[in-house]
């Protein structure tokens, strides 16, 4: 659903309103949409008629519901809806009038509500499928979507769906390219503070594609079998056969069971599900000899398949009927007769459906004679649909499979079995389509509700009860016409205590300043599943024994701890508990510790020292974490001695050098720590910088600086070039600055180069300075030139200094002097001189020195392929001639008329040529032709040969 655009939005929802009985209450909303929506207020699923206490107004975007005189009855909900040809919104505020219970209205106005409820679908196998939902609650929920009670990243890859919210309350699930086992219940849980809501939604998952190719009933391979190892198993007559496997994988598996290479499904005698242990199991109910067999379960996801076998052998009771039950099919309100024969008169027998065992009655009649036993079913229903024993006293049965024929096609189980919490689910298909159906629960017809999902896909009808409680449990029966079906619901009580604690803890440190933790769940997280994990960290060799919690988890089994989520570099140890709302498991410790170390920042960087001879040096960083860190003097690591010092407190580090030295002049003081890298320096009082910063190269036109710093600001100083004093003047500042004396030349030239001195009393300080020439071109030189053939074409440049070296290329290849080329140099002048150019000629020029560049463009407008031409009478005339630009256009004339598309007559361009043809030259075509661009044009001199006579034949056409 579109919530952008011009749909309705909510720019301001409505907000709580409290006020005093007997008082107006307005609540309002702003709305923005294009066009302007139209809205309405509700209450209690009725639209708020404006008259009597009730009136609307609108303020622009603002939309006000005014109650007068309000009593304690006004309080609730009212929804605001928007609606305009693009969408629709909806927006719930409350009124509260003073005299109810607080705390209890509270949470009844902010808990999450479920505006717009996700909705059951239907998808092709490989389609897509999306739940959406409007949700209310304040502050804003968070929402969990489930599929049969267990979240999603438990049974899917990341890649399989994916989650999202738009604004206005909008939540969205989707599911892609669905599989069958992707069909099942869906539920959207809400939760904030105030409370929680639940709503849930049926996806159907087709077995044909969009393609109609649906699931093979035949394995086409039935080496698959063969080579997958066979177990045995072996069943009494009569009995049940339970077969299990057990399958784990993302994406969840898909299960497939055959018999002897045949696709089973599910029906009477054949029951297929998942149980609570995570088992894929396959019931055979009441045994039969054609039950013999191999039984395979298939699974298989996008990584793979798996095979599982075994191989049911049923066997003959010792006493057998004469004559057994034969199987039947009878309709609806008709009456069924079942047949048998004991081996000897006094054999007793009790008739069974299924589990149940069926005494005489109207519904019920029971015969014998001799050894033959007769029961008849009267007026049979769908219920009476299923499996018919007739039992000796020994334990031999015979079994007969009924199966009545209506209206329903497939019935409902006699009885569903569910754990408080599960969703129950029940299943109808009928005959036709849109045909009038009902379902009831202990007589009380049902409607759906969030908690209560009921869809009809064409001829299949689903009802699901959603997160089931003890007081669900009762009698489901479907009504169609005056078919029915019934299935007895039990919600069995779940256990309500803590998780057991996870297993299988590992720590993985392969990873620099990181630790990858692993668990398992519990065996039994099945039966009792946690909500979460809680991790824990304890900082080793401290003395303190306090564990503290540093993360909490909810259905992950991995997570790894880096570096910059520990307070300070230590060794950690960890250890996890599983939780859920009934309270927590033992903690389990993670085998061994782990040194980390948290990403620092600087915060405070080293600053360079001036020091006085024999005094003691500090430099000292501030960091971000407390970390560990190593000093350094000229690359040297420090050690603790009379000479240095380390200091280190939470996120302060200091080093001391006592009594510094002459030597220690420029040291370079290093801080290195874990991704942390910042250097200093220390300057010796009396001395000015170091040998590194005393030779310096300047660019011309750049300006210089050059700079040394004093013990004492008062001293004088004089600066000196190639032994001479320099004085302030125009483009020359001498300057002083606290403790620093600058020497600043604006913009450097070339005899700005030499020897520069800065001297006090005591002490000198001496500069080299050498200053680069960057030779440049004069721009006031022609960059593009037309080349004209014939003729002379000259490129010149003028360079800076007349010694300066220059190299020509053309195309990016160097030029060298030869035939029909000219390269000249005349004082500061550069040359290339062509002096006749061709076609050949045009491209890209360049004057190159070793500082700078200058390029030139010649282009050719024309390449005359015929100045004159000569035809005879009769024979095409073709003008043709080649332009620079290919998408240039150009104009034909002849004789100064502009020539026009005409019978016998083509103007063609094709890539830079361009074509003027007459298919039969006359003598009228004679002349001069020109084809012209904006800014160039060609002419061709036509001359025709031959008399009139010749060209009168020539046109003339013979017709018989």
């Amino acid at each position: 659903m579109d919530v952008f655009g011009g749909a309705p939005r909510f720019l301001a929802y409505p907000r709580p309103v409290v006020v005093q009985s007997g008082t107006d209450a307005v609540l309002k909303c702003q709305i923005g949409g294009d066009p302007r929506p139209a809205v309405i207020w509700e209450r209690n699923n009725e639209k708020i008629d404006p008259q009597g206490r009730y009136r609307v107004f609108e303020d622009g975007n603002v939309y006000n519901l005014i109650i007068s005189a309000v009593t304690t009855e006004d309080s609730g909900q009212y929804i605001c809806k928007a609606k305009n040809s693009i969408g629709e919104t909806y927006a719930a505020a409350t009124l509260k009038v003073e005299g109810e219970a607080q705390e209890m209205e509270l949470r009844e106005e902010n808990k999450p509500r479920f505006l717009i409820k996700p909705l059951s679908t239907r998808a092709g196998r490989g389609e897509d499928a999306v739940f959406s939902c409007k949700l209310w609650g304040n502050p804003r929920p968070e929402v969990v979507w489930e599929k049969d009670g267990r979240k999603l990243n438990e049974i899917f890859e990341s890649t399989h769906f994916s989650v999202g919210y738009q604004d206005g309350g909008w939540f969205q699930l989707k599911i892609f390219k669905t599989r069958a086992p992707d069909g099942g219940v869906y539920t959207c849980k809400a939760r904030n503070e105030f409370g929680e809501a639940l709503a849930g939604a049926v996806l159907l998952v087709d077995g044909k594609q969009r393609s109609g190719r649906q699931v093979p009933n035949r394995l086409k391979d039935d080496t698959m079998t063969k080579s997958t190892k066979v177990k045995m198993f072996a069943v009494t007559e009569g009995k049940h056969a339970k077969f299990r496997c057990f399958v784990t994988g993302k994406p969840k598996p898909e299960i497939i069971w055959r018999k002897d290479g045949r696709l089973i499904l599910s029906g009477r005698r054949y029951l297929l599900y998942e149980d609570r242990e995570g088992y894929f199991t396959l019931k055979v109910l009441y045994c039969k000899q054609k039950d013999n067999g191999v039984y395979v379960c298939a699974a298989s996801n996008t990584a793979g398949q798996t095979l599982s076998a075994v191989h049911l052998s049923v066997k003959e009771p010792p006493v057998r009927f004469k004559q057994p039950l034969i199987d039947l099919e009878v309709w609806e309100r008709d009456l069924a007769v079942l047949e048998c024969e004991v081996p000897e008169d006094s054999v007793p027998i009790t008739w069974y459906l299924e589990d149940r065992r069926l005494q005489p009655g109207a519904k019920y009649g029971m015969e014998e004679w001799g050894t033959k036993r007769r029961l008849t079913i009267r007026d049979i229903g769908v219920d009476d649909d299923g499996i018919y024993l007739c039992e000796m006293p020994d334990g031999g049965r015979s079994i007969a499979e009924v199966a009545v024929k209506g209206t329903i096609l497939r019935k409902l189980p006699r009885k569903v079995d569910v754990l408080e919490g599960e969703n129950a689910a029940f299943c109808v298909e009928v005959e036709k389509e849109e045909m009038d159906i009902h379902w009831y629960k202990d007589g009380t017809e049902l409607r759906e509700t969030h908690q209560t999902i009921l869809k009809s896909f064409g001829r299949t009808h689903i009802l699901v009860f959603v997160n089931t409680m003890p007081q669900d449990s009762g009698l489901v029966t479907f009504l169609v016409g005056r078919s029915k079906t019934s299935s007895q619901l039990r919600v069995k009580a779940a256990r309500h205590c803590p998780p057991s604690c996870p297993v299988g803890v590992q720590i993985n440190t392969e990873r620099a300043n990181a630790a990858l933790l692993s668990w398992v769940p519990a065996q039994d997280s099945r039966k009792n599943p946690p909500s979460g994990y809680v991790l824990e960290r304890q900082e080793v060799g401290t003395g303190s024994q306090e564990w503290l919690q540093c993360l909490t988890t909810d259905s992950a089994t991995s997570v790894e701890i880096l570096g910059d989520s520990v307070p300070c570099e230590a060794d950690y140890r960890f250890r996890i508990c599983s939780v859920n709302k009934y309270g927590k498991s033992n903690n389990v410790e993670f085998p061994r510790a782990v040194h980390l170390v948290p990403v620092a920042r600087i915060q405070a960087p080293l600053q360079d020292a001036l020091v006085p001879e024999g005094q003691d040096a500090i430099f000292s960083i501030e960091l971000s974490a407390s970390v560990i860190g190593t000093w350094f003097l000229n690359g040297t690591q420090l050690q603790e001695d009379e000479r240095f010092s380390m200091r280190r407190s939470r996120t302060h580090q200091s080093l001391r050098i006592r009594g510094v030295r002459d030597t220690d002049n420029g040291a370079e003081i290093t801080f290195i720590a874990y991704g942390i890298r910042d250097s200093a320096a220390l300057y010796i009082q009396g001395m000015s910088i170091p040998d590194a910063e005393r030779n310096k190269t300047i660019q011309t036109g750049c300006p210089i600086v050059l700079q040394c710093e004093l013990s004492d600001p008062s001293a004088q100083v004089h600066w000196y070039k190639d032994g001479s004093k320099l004085h302030p003047q125009s483009g020359v500042d001498i300057l002083t600055d606290g403790l620093a004396r600058k020497l600043i030349v604006h913009s450097a030239e070339f005899f700005h180069s030499g020897l520069y001195c800065c001297k006090t009393k005591g002490d000198t300080i001496t500069f080299s300075v050498d200053i680069k020439v960057t030779y440049s071109t004069i721009f006031d030189v022609e960059r593009t030139k037309s080349l004209e053939a014939g003729k002379a074409l000259e490129l010149e440049c003028e360079v800076a200094d007349s010694t300066v070296p220059v190299c020509w290329y053309k195309d990016g290849v160097r030029l060298f002097p030869q035939n029909g080329w000219d390269i000249q140099s005349n004082g500061t002048m550069r040359r290339l001189i062509i002096p006749s150019a061709e076609l050949l000629h045009s491209g890209l020029y360049s004057c190159e020195t070793s500082d700078d560049t200058i390029h030139f463009t010649v282009r050719n407008s024309f390449i005359i392929y015929s100045m004159n031409k000569s035809v005879e009478v009769g024979e095409p005339l073709v003008l043709r001639c080649e332009i620079s630009d290919p998408n240039a256009q150009v104009t034909w004339y002849k004789d100064g008329i502009k020539l026009q598309e005409a019978a016998g007559q083509d103007m063609m361009a094709e890539g830079s040529i361009r074509t003027l043809a007459f298919q039969s030259a006359m003598l009228s075509h004679a002349g001069i032709y020109s084809c012209k661009t904006t800014d160039d044009a060609m002419q061709f001199h036509v001359d025709v040969k031959g008399d009139k006579k010749e060209e009168w034949a020539h046109n003339v056409k013979w017709v018989k």
